[in-house]
């Protein structure tokens, strides 16, 4: 799909409409947005993961999705991956920056019209094949009772968790009507979405969020290592949320949600193995080869447990510092997404990107891609140049066809 089939919902970054008097990408009313209670999105598929035609009365209809998204999905052969970028919606966006002037962070999350806006805007200007669902890990922890502000300092939590407070988050019944608004927000972004572009949700891994409860940041992971016994406890609860929280997502017409494990690179390959690894096979008991999984900082030596090798996970997102080949061959039973270094998309010249990804490119064009996602190793970092941007997703559709 071009840009310019789409120039209806998203004017170029500095043009005016002067046909329509609402903001670009504004498609709706200030009435609150209706359940869908069609039968196409509400039954389940009768398919295999990967395909996207939905049975309805004994008739099948095509779902919405990006055919080479749902190739990967079902690891279907094909010369041209999708490309989808962690943080695609973000500060380094124009289209972003122009709706932060107007709206905090927290209504761009919590307002399922722009949210759907937010995330909209990468998948126009720069012919993504998916978008991601626009919102933040963190606000389980609100959920809970936590509180919740976001600084210039960076989020905010009103008290941290030890093994008195723990006393003190909320019931998962209490928690649960907090996070609604995610669900909301999924289905305006598929509303709003072209049928031909595929939608990811995402929830935080329970590590990652215990970190945050403990820490206040996922940047070092010292304290809640030593407080490793009250992971349990605290997935106690976390982990029958975030379950209600997926269930939601994929009800409101997610076809994949990635679970972000920021922090879990920071343990041990055994202890990530012997305090996460249960956690997380909870949620892929419940969602078998439905969820994606990306820790940051994972090496081979954490991830070559069976959770992660056979399928139980639909996909496995891995950063900048794997060989992408050895990554397809170790999970070969589902998606592999990754990995182009984000600080050479930040950094380089035209000219010195070029060759980067030339040479990241390459190696690749005689092997067996079937299932790769193409994508970074962490998300798009601010001031990253929106050229930049353009020339991988340009680049990759050029050399791999």
């Amino acid at each position: 799909m071009t840009k310019e089939a789409l120039i209806h919902t998203s004017l170029q970054r500095g043009e005016q409409d002067t046909t329509q008097p609402r903001e670009p990408f504004e498609r709706f009313s200030d009435k609150p947005l209706k359940r869908l209670n069609s039968p196409v999105m509400t039954e389940g598929t009768s398919l295999k993961r990967g395909e996207n035609e939905i049975e309805s009365s004994g008739v099948r209809t095509k779902a919405p999705g990006n055919p080479r998204f749902q190739n990967a999905l079902a690891r279907i052969s094909q010369p041209t991956p999708p490309i989808w970028l962690m943080r695609q919606a973000g500060r380094y966006h124009g289209h972003y920056q122009h709706l932060r002037r107007q709206f905090s962070f927290m209504d761009l999350c919590k307002r399922p019209e722009l949210a759907a806006r937010v995330a909209l805007g990468p998948v126009v200007d720069f012919d993504f094949d998916a978008a991601i669902l626009f919102s933040d890990l963190l606000f389980p922890l609100e959920a809970l009772g936590m509180g919740l502000e976001y600084t210039d300092a960076g989020p905010q939590l009103d008290w941290k968790l030890t093994r008195e407070s723990i006393q003190k988050m909320s019931h998962v019944d209490e928690a649960w009507p907090h996070l609604l608004f995610q669900g909301e927000a999924v289905r305006a972004t598929r509303q709003l979405l072209p049928d031909d572009k595929s939608l990811i949700g995402f929830v935080g891994g329970p590590w990652t969020l215990f970190v945050y409860a403990v820490e206040g940041t996922h940047k070092h992971v010292d304290r809640a290592v030593k407080e490793v016994s009250l992971f349990e406890t605290f997935c106690e609860t976390m982990v029958p949320l975030l379950t209600r929280n997926l269930a939601l997502q994929f009800e409101n017409g997610a076809e994949l949600v990635m679970v972000f494990d920021t922090a879990a690179g920071e343990l041990d390959p055994e202890t990530f193995k012997s305090a996460v690894v249960p956690q997380l096979e909870r949620l892929a008991d419940v969602f078998p080869n439905a969820l994606g999984y990306y820790s940051k900082a994972t090496r081979p030596e954490h991830l070559d447990h069976s959770l992660f090798t056979n399928g139980s996970f639909a996909g496995i997102g891995v950063d900048q510092t794997w060989d992408l080949r050895d990554a397809l061959a170790m999970f070969s039973g589902g998606f592999v997404q990754g990995n182009f270094d984000q600080n050479l998309l930040r950094d380089s010249s035209t000219e010195d990107l070029k060759q980067h990804l030339r040479n990241y490119l390459n190696p690749l064009l005689h092997n067996e891609l079937q299932g790769w996602i193409c994508g970074l190793g962490h998300g798009v970092l601010p001031n990253t140049p929106e050229e930049n941007v353009r020339l991988v997703v340009n680049t990759v559709r050029e050399v791999l066809q």
